[in-house]
């Protein structure tokens, strides 16, 4: 492969990433599995610590999970029992970013014909969270307790590039904090023990591409907004 070659695929599998919302149920081999988790593992890590820690479901087990967590989600009492170890969004939003997260979430729910206010919808939408939209791989991704703030940066190099290297694959994938608040029954269900922490979930597996939700794209801000060239 010829250098603008190399550089057009690498361009090309970052910028047509993004999150799916809807999967095939057609089945990822192990070993391709396992060939993009070690192709993110060379993601940058500080003093090389590698901090990632990951659980891939299929099957059974991926099912099993999903139905404990969607029997709590489901249920309004349990569901407020059931909180995330660490603040994953601020207390207080401020533009630019509460804009962009109204814009990018009244998009998907206007592809979906979800009006404001119509929480049953709403909920049955968040729901296909926890069955990973339907993707035939879930992954679960865990830290060590005893790891800090360089850590979680690396983690999130680490879940950037297993991303892009899926779409190097032809596959989709959509980071899902959305587990975190379940982290109890991940625990029990997984059996981390008290050393880890639930970071986020994944899904990963071909598009469907006849679902409607699919057809989101979301917008980013020109470079020109949120960068300073100093000369």
């Amino acid at each position: 492969m010829d250098h603008l070659s190399q550089q057009q695929a690498v361009d090309e599998a970052i910028q047509s990433r993004r999150s799916v919302r809807a999967f095939l149920p057609t089945e990822i081999p192990r070993a391709q599995i396992e060939e993009l988790l070690a192709i993110a593992s060379r993601s940058a890590s500080g003093t090389n610590i590698q901090p990632w820690h990951v659980h891939v479901l299929t099957g059974e087990r991926k099912r099993r999970l999903s139905q404990r967590i969607l029997a709590a989600f489901n249920d309004p009492v349990e569901a407020e029992k059931h909180q995330a170890e660490f603040s994953i969004y601020p207390e207080t939003w401020i533009s630019p970013y509460i804009d962009r997260r109204r814009k990018v979430g009244w998009d998907l729910y206007s592809l979906l014909g979800i009006g404001k206010g119509d929480r049953e919808r709403t909920h049955a939408q968040h729901a296909k969270n926890f069955d990973f939209f339907g993707a035939p791989v879930g992954m679960i991704f865990t830290i060590h307790r005893v790891l800090g703030y360089a850590a979680w940066i690396d983690y999130g190099m680490f879940l950037g590039n297993l991303m892009t290297a899926a779409r190097g694959h032809g596959l989709h994938t959509c980071p899902q904090f959305a587990f975190a608040q379940f982290h109890t029954i991940i625990n029990d269900e997984l059996a981390l023990g008290p050393d880890f922490k639930v970071l986020c979930g994944m899904s990963l597996g071909y598009e469907d591409t006849g679902a409607i939700e699919n057809t989101l794209r979301s917008e980013r801000a020109p470079v020109a907004e949120w960068a300073t060239f100093l000369d």
